[in-house]
């Protein structure tokens, strides 16, 4: 209703106008569908009215009440809507001229030709002349989908259609997928890196006979004194000792044979007693392991025990020679670290 003087009103559609003012003919209604296609189907929607051009400003409009009835077979969906299409300014002062469009929506749910009536509006110019516009009426051809009765067969409801699965539709996922194996595995890689240089660093603080005396003990018990197991049980003994020579006589035991090694130790301060039993032992080793000795029940006994006597004594004999190479306590040292005499405290 912009530029419109008066409202939108109402009157029965089955009173004219000209019954009391002129009827002036205004051309034709429009016949427009809401969805343009080639043929109206049942249910459509379309709208029914007219448009006027050049209206003065501060006319006023009254339209026909459909409301109890349009037409047959026709229905109203929605009521009477006035949209404005266009203004144009007056010169001087002069009114505005505006460019309308008036109409209902409306639908039809059977098949036929409907003769639509005709649009009859009242129009009362600003200065309250009033005078009927009539708008010539159009048909309504309601069609429906064609059906072949004769070859036409009910089908059930077909289920979704199911397509191939493409490779570029599963490569994101794949591609993800591997990405996360790689971040997985790189993280258990440097995992157990860090923690094995963190179990080595605390294994290189510990003594050397502490570590000896670890590895030695998971050989106690006779879980590997069965022939087939001898050679790993005596593998693991020697390798032991091996390394405890290594730190703590500086011998390079792992790359020595048996024979190489304790001629290296001869010069070693150790008790010949140990010296003996462990040449027996590593000999011992020798003949289970590269000339398929099987030991007894005996020998197998003695074997940790022996190990561990080795480790044991000599890592004692390092402690009380420590000891006595110490000076007695509440005596004085000089810079070289020999004890003074009582005349140099003086």
């Amino acid at each position: 209703m912009l530029g419109l003087a008066a409202g939108v009103f109402l009157f029965p559609a089955a009173v004219h106008a000209q019954d009391s003012t002129t009827v002036v003919p205004a051309g034709e209604a429009f016949l427009e569908q809401l969805q343009p296609r080639d043929s109206v189907l049942v249910a459509d929607q379309l709208e029914y009215g007219f448009e006027l051009h050049g209206v003065e400003e501060g006319t006023g409009f009254m339209f026909p009440d459909y409301s109890k009835g349009f037409c047959p077979g026709v229905e109203i969906v929605s009521p009477w809507t006035l949209d404005t299409l266009d203004v144009h300014k007056g010169r001087r002062k002069a009114p505005s001229k505006l460019d309308i469009r008036g109409s209902v929506t409306i639908t039809s749910f059977d098949e036929g030709k409907y003769e639509l009536p005709p649009v009859y509006i009242v129009r009362i110019s600003p200065d309250g002349v009033a005078d009927t516009l009539a708008f010539a009426p159009k048909v309504l051809d309601v069609r429906t989908m064609p059906v072949d009765t004769a070859s036409f067969q009910i089908h059930d409801i077909k289920g979704q259609i199911q397509y191939p699965v493409e490779f570029r539709e599963v490569f994101p996922y794949l591609a993800g997928a591997v990405v996360l194996l790689l971040v997985i595995l790189a993280a258990l890689y440097f995992t157990r890196k860090y923690f094995r240089k963190k179990s080595g660093a605390e294994a290189a603080r510990e003594p050397a006979h502490i570590r000896a005396l670890k590895k030695l003990d998971k050989f106690r018990g006779d879980s590997f004194w069965a022939p087939e197991k001898q050679k790993t049980f005596y593998s693991g003994v020697t390798d032991a000792l091996r390394e405890y020579i290594v730190s703590r006589y500086g011998v390079s035991a792992m790359e020595m044979t048996t024979k190489e090694i304790f001629d290296s130790l001869k010069d070693k301060d150790i008790r010949p007693d140990l010296y003996e039993e462990a040449r027996d032992l590593f000999e011992r080793a020798d003949y289970v392991k590269f000339a398929k000795y099987v030991a007894s029940q005996q020998e197998n006994a003695s074997a940790v025990p022996s190990a561990v006597k080795f480790v044991t004594m000599t890592y004692q004999e390092e402690l009380d020679a420590e000891s006595a190479a110490a000076p007695s306590d509440g005596q004085q040292q000089d810079m070289d670290g020999k004890p003074l005499t009582g005349k140099e405290e003086e």
